[in-house]
């Protein structure tokens, strides 16, 4: 990395900027190409020039009208991207005008610019080109923080991600495996589930024909699950982990709430957690930044984390960027090229 440029703020290459908003909560089609001002980056902050950004499941939560982003945060949608800084905010010390950087947004990277915390980017890693890169930050922070960070995946440990076909999932069977765990998943049909196999899991189940839980008790149960899934799966988690096991939740897509026996928890000394990332402070993202470009970057190094892209599709046609991401089609991430 170059050292911080000394020289006054860079100015954005324009004022205005084309980008993609929500128009009303709603169907994907709610998603419009606006016109608004290139924002201008406060202390800390860096503006990026982003050739490519990632479409996540957040995204399509906040277009929905399910998931408001912070009262600071940029009203537009995108929490991830690549490409290069243009401006920078008093006090930035890391990155000089010009770097190549990848970044976890707090919203807004539906757009040819966005505004992020100096220390939510990262350098692109050796031998990536934007496009990748674009689909590192989101998964990678989410992934790591949950799966290392908040439950302590070991090597040997045996470990189980619900949808592991999903960006998430993608990238939690890489990183797994590259720590030595066993790594296990569920995906919605056989093909996906073979393309699972091929990243590294030791078995992925078909949870249209194949009962997780019942699989578990054949291994002893798993010592750690991470769900996105929610609702009626976490009665079934629950059965499914090994003593002192722990889940991790990070999504509720059947659901926030279910009944639960506690008394198994009690008994078999379960850990049950989670978090989400968007509105954590800018200190606990860096950190968690910190970890990832020390952990994982050198896993991208080596060719054992590599993303996986589903597809692409120009920035406005980001609605049907949502309506792939919605049919859950997809394997791997959805990344849209921004048209500057």
């Amino acid at each position: 990395m170059k050292a911080a440029d000394m020289t006054p703020n860079f100015p954005p290459l324009s004022t205005s900027m084309m980008a993609m908003e929500i128009s009303a909560p709603g169907e994907p089609d709610v998603l419009k190409p606006v016109s608004v001002p290139v924002p201008v980056p406060l202390h800390g902050q860096i503006i990026v020039r982003l050739a490519y950004t990632g479409v996540n499941r957040p995204d399509a939560l906040q277009r929905a009208g399910l998931y408001a982003p912070p009262a600071s945060a940029s009203p537009l949608p995108g929490l991830e991207g690549a490409g290069t800084v243009v401006a920078m905010g008093p006090g930035v010390t890391r990155w000089s005008i010009g770097d190549k950087v990848c970044a976890l947004f707090p919203g807004g990277a539906y757009a040819e610019y966005a505004a992020c915390h100096e220390a939510h980017a990262l350098p692109v890693p050796a031998g990536l080109s934007l496009r990748e890169a674009a689909c590192l930050p989101e998964t990678s922070f989410t992934v790591w923080s949950n799966m290392v960070m908040r439950g302590g995946l070991r090597a040997g440990e045996r470990f189980l991600v619900h949808g592991g076909s999903s960006g998430i999932g993608t990238t939690a069977v890489q990183i797994a495996n590259a720590r030595g765990a066993r790594v296990f998943a569920t995906a919605g049909n056989d093909d996906k589930c073979r393309a699972v196999e091929a990243l590294g899991a030791e078995r992925c189940f078909n949870y249209h024909t194949e009962d997780f839980v019942a699989e578990a008790a054949k291994l002893g149960g798993f010592n750690l699950i991470l769900d996105m899934v929610g609702g009626p799966y976490l009665p079934r988690n629950v059965k499914s982990l090994a003593d002192d096991g722990r889940l991790v939740q990070i999504a509720f897509l059947q659901g926030p709430k279910v009944e639960l026996n506690f008394a198994e928890v009690m008994m078999r000394r379960l850990a049950i957690t989670g978090s989400t990332l968007r509105p954590q402070s800018d200190q606990s993202k860096a950190r968690i930044a910190a970890e990832v470009e020390a952990h994982v970057w050198p896993m991208v190094a080596s060719g054992a984390y590599r993303p996986i892209i589903d597809s692409e599709f120009p920035l406005h046609e980001a609605p049907a960027a949502h309506w792939r991401l919605e049919s859950s089609g997809h394997i791997g991430k959805i990344v849209m090229k921004v048209e500057s």
